[in-house]
């Protein structure tokens, strides 16, 4: 077994991720307008009400953006549909309904995002602080943070596909992990 190098890139340290993010914006870019419209019956922060399968899609990969971009100065926010450093995303604007194309899209240019930082930062630099308010986070951390909230969110969409008789994501197909499966099924 090849073990990542310690000083280069942290890429190989999360390497599944970018697989995880394929198989779901695959997902989504299939479902029909109906499918994106379903309600996902969780609570909200505040007084919002749920939201439709596209507006959690949005928020989720909106999150990418807004930590890494608008808190740690990442480049890249401008290339994807988040460019608003509040944070204001498609889950705040719940009249203007969005495509299969669009949440695929958005979860494509926000990776690139993801896939910079993947590339650009080492080992070293996951200790580096930022503040937020009277919060501390780490590199690390945020990084941890997004893939809990993608996971959190992707079984969100799966439960309300599955409970409305569709397929839910499959985030981990079998033929992806089988011995002879090319290693970029599973790395993206």
């Amino acid at each position: 077994m090849t073990r990542p190098n310690a000083s280069g890139s942290i890429r190989p340290f999360y390497a599944d991720w970018a697989g995880y993010n394929r198989r779901v914006a695959e997902a989504l870019g299939r479902l029909s307008a109906e499918d994106l419209a379903l309600v996902v019956p969780a609570p909200r922060d505040g007084d919002i009400g749920p939201w439709p399968i596209w507006a959690v899609a949005g928020h989720t990969v909106g999150a990418r953006v807004y930590w890494l971009c608008h808190v740690l100065g990442e480049l890249g926010a401008e290339t994807t549909p988040f460019t608003d450093p509040s944070g204001f995303g498609w889950e705040d604007e719940l009249s203007v309904v969005r495509t299969a194309d669009e949440v695929a899209g958005a979860y494509a240019s926000t990776w690139r995002v993801v896939e910079g930082c993947l590339d650009r930062w080492t080992p070293a630099m996951l200790a580096d602080e930022v503040r937020r308010g009277s919060q501390v986070h780490t590199r690390q951390s945020l990084l941890l943070r997004l893939i809990n909230h993608e996971a959190y969110h992707a079984g969100e969409i799966g439960v309300t596909l599955s409970s409305n008789g569709r397929a839910p994501i499959d985030l981990w197909p079998a033929a992806d992990w089988r011995s002879d499966a090319p290693r970029t099924l599973r790395e993206g």
